[in-house]
């Protein structure tokens, strides 16, 4: 059946009587949508500002803890712009932190820095993105057309993809050896790290294919009601595949980040990856139903949740308190999701 555009894109926008209820004023109407759930969290991460300012007195307010910040928040952040249009879709991907310990793996086998080595380091770089594609084309062929629940399909990839890793790491610790991939991805533009420049150009990358593309309005229209939507013409199937091919590409680019940030590859980096991703696109406001959600929620949910372990940081707090606060974040923002999201409501814009 080929795909039409306009039923998908109708399937996506909100439905007008829900924005024309009697006695609702227009900035109420916007405050209620995604811009007032943006404005909530911009709210939120300064209040997390002024308690560290406050705590933490000067060393919490400088450019210089502002870049550590951003450089802790780009690599995870990485992996939940993918990770949001999986959940949108109404889908779930537990692999990505396996996927990015196997690709950083791949990336620095013998053979793979042999080939570098006597082409250009660009290689090591290639053969992590391609094993994050290939884990996540897996994923979602498996899903999609052998009809296996996201939540099994994805926990069996976190499995198989960190035994994998293991096996051809040994168990060992891989050291890159090509100086100019660890210089590369040490330098900085206009003073910040080139890491935290990877995460802009995914986050605006993942901003544009969401809310400017055919593309993004039906990721939106599959998680409103994907029955609806393959009757509106859209090839769900093959959607679907594609999403969580995104998800691995951006599981392969963090890989890639690491191995910038800690010149070496392990079976061991991404452990426990998946659910921070998962917890900042849910604070961010994306729906775990699916059907909504946005890309400045989720750069926004990183950056709380980068910001609050820094303040933990520089109160000298253990990570056993930093790990309780981020579970009360986490249901606070679900039982949030559940008291005001709406079906008939859901947007992506």
């Amino acid at each position: 059946m080929s795909e039409q555009t306009t039923p998908g894109a109708q399937l996506a926008e909100p439905e007008p009587p829900t924005a024309s209820k009697p006695g609702r004023s227009g900035v109420q109407r916007v405050l209620s949508g995604s811009v007032g759930r943006n404005l909530g969290l911009v709210v939120a991460l300064l209040l997390i500002v002024i308690v560290g300012a406050v705590t933490a007195g000067d060393t919490f307010l400088t450019w210089s803890n502002t870049l550590t910040i951003l450089r802790q928040a780009s690599i995870i952040g990485v992996i939940s712009i993918g990770m949001t249009f999986v959940i949108i879709s109404g889908g779930i991907d537990l692999s990505v932190g396996s996927v990015m310990g196997l690709a950083s793996v791949v990336a620095t086998l013998d053979a793979t820095q042999d080939l570098a080595e006597s082409t250009h380091w660009i290689v090591m770089v290639v053969f992590a993105l391609a094993v994050g594609i290939a884990a996540g084309l897996i994923n979602g062929i498996v899903i999609a057309y052998g009809k296996v629940v996201a939540f099994m399909t994805t926990l069996a990839m976190l499995v198989a993809a960190r035994g994998l890793a293991e096996i051809l790491a040994n168990k060992r610790t891989l050291v890159i050896e090509d100086r100019g991939f660890v210089s590369f991805f040490n330098a900085d533009i206009l003073g910040i790290d080139i890491l935290i420049w990877i995460f802009i150009l995914v986050a605006v990358a993942g901003w544009v294919l969401l809310n400017r593309t055919t593309f993004g309005r039906r990721t939106v229209a599959i998680g409103g009601n994907s029955e609806a939507s393959r009757l509106a013409g859209i090839n769900v199937k093959r959607h679907i595949v594609w999403l969580y091919a995104i998800a691995g590409l951006t599981a392969g680019i963090a890989a890639v980040m690491m191995l910038g940030r800690t010149t070496a590859g392990t079976s061991t980096h991404g452990q426990l990856y998946e659910l921070d991703a998962i917890a900042a696109v849910v604070v961010g406001g994306t729906l775990l139903i699916g059907g909504r959600g946005t890309i400045t929620g989720t750069v926004l949910g990183v950056l709380i949740f980068a910001t609050l372990s820094n303040v933990f940081v520089q109160n000298n707090l253990s990570s056993s308190v930093q790990a309780v606060a981020k579970g009360v974040i986490i249901v606070i923002a679900v039982l949030l999701q559940q008291r005001f999201a709406k079906p008939a409501g859901r947007d992506s814009t």
